[in-house]
């Protein structure tokens, strides 16, 4: 799938530098229709190309299916097709890569369904993860423009325990001898990304994951052997500037984190008057039901809908989960008051 570029010019952050030259990567699937209401908007998640957020989430017969929505796939700053530390000239590439925000994220994707195709309305935001975190903040943003919501594994705000996990990532890259403040060429810290990969296998799934041996379904015979074969090539295959530029952007979501709303994070979650139903995995470690139940009562009229699954974080990528989360999707879409 052929990813297309948008140039934003120089672009203003949130936290007051700039991004040089930036520009955003997304793909499109489906056609506009006449009456430009058919649109939908899925972020990209940690680490995942637009392609590899199509591929997951749309699909013909799907709740987002390119046959009946027009559906559009914005790449997040640093995940590598965007502007990311590894794109970037000096000298504001690799290391000193300017810090974005999820609001930085939907300021840009804003530009790109207005100034470049032409849409002034979003019949619905969903994506998974970090893309979720991006749900929020485009309902958040732009009430006038989002007519629902659904975020899936994903929080309105970064948890103390998942800034926990968070840091143990910072750790495992930046601890490397190889890592050279970010300006590692020919050598780059494997040692630290195969650390955050590990750190990872334990916060992705559920512990009941484990109980269970559900890794053997992908070839492994022991938890070890699991690291080896799905983990660490997920991550070696990313840069670890790019990571750790995500791991920021994760570590400091809060959607009170704004002007509009002046840290006030319950005022910013009474903001948003998009349809919205919540979807966490009950056995999430990183976005736990417990705070989505805490967003929807503060989001006029939400529901928090958690998935019934063991596989953690990573439920979506699970065919039964799927299922639970495309009848969710498809109740948004097809409700008659959006229309």
């Amino acid at each position: 799938m052929e990813h297309k570029i948008f140039e934003l010019g120089d672009f203003p952050l949130q936290k007051g530098s700039i991004l040089p030259s930036a520009k955003l990567g997304y793909v499109t699937l489906g056609e506009l229709n006449a009456a430009k209401d058919n649109v939908v908007v899925c972020p990209t998640w940690f680490t995942a190309t637009p392609s590899d957020t199509a591929f997951w989430m749309t699909g013909k017969g799907r709740a987002l299916d390119p046959d009946k929505y027009f559906i559009v796939v914005p790449n997040h700053f640093g995940a590598a097709v965007s502007s990311s530390p590894s794109n970037t000239p000096a000298p504001y590439g690799r290391g000193l890569f300017p810090r974005v925000t999820a609001y930085d994220n939907v300021v840009a994707q804003h530009r790109l369904l207005t100034e470049e195709l032409g849409i002034d309305e979003i019949r619905l935001v969903t994506s998974w993860s970090m893309g979720a975190c991006q749900t929020y903040a485009w309902a958040a943003l732009h009430p006038e423009m989002v007519r629902a919501i659904a975020p899936i594994s994903g929080s309105a705000r970064t948890a103390e325990y998942n800034k926990v996990f968070l840091h143990a990532l910072i750790r495992a890259i930046t601890s490397d001898n190889d890592w050279n403040d970010g300006f590692y060429a020919d050598k780059p810290p494997v040692k630290g990304i195969k650390t955050f990969a590990a750190i990872y296998a334990g916060w992705g799934f559920s512990e009941p994951f484990y109980r269970e041996e559900l890794y053997r379904n992908f070839g492994a015979s022991n938890t070890e052997q699991f690291i080896d074969i799905f983990w660490d090539p997920f991550f070696l295959k990313c840069d670890a500037n790019d990571l750790l530029a995500q791991v920021w952007t994760w570590l400091h979501n809060d959607l009170g984190d704004h002007p509009r709303f002046g840290g006030d994070f319950e005022a910013a979650l009474r903001s948003i008057t998009a349809q919205t139903i919540i979807l966490n995995a009950e056995t999430d470690r990183y976005f736990p039901p417990v705070d989505s139940e805490y967003e929807a009562n503060e989001i006029p009229d939400a529901e928090a809908r958690p998935i019934p699954t063991i596989w953690g974080h990573l439920a979506p990528f699970n065919p039964e989960d799927q299922l639970f989360i495309d009848k969710a999707l498809t109740q948004l879409l097809e409700d008659p008051s959006l229309s």
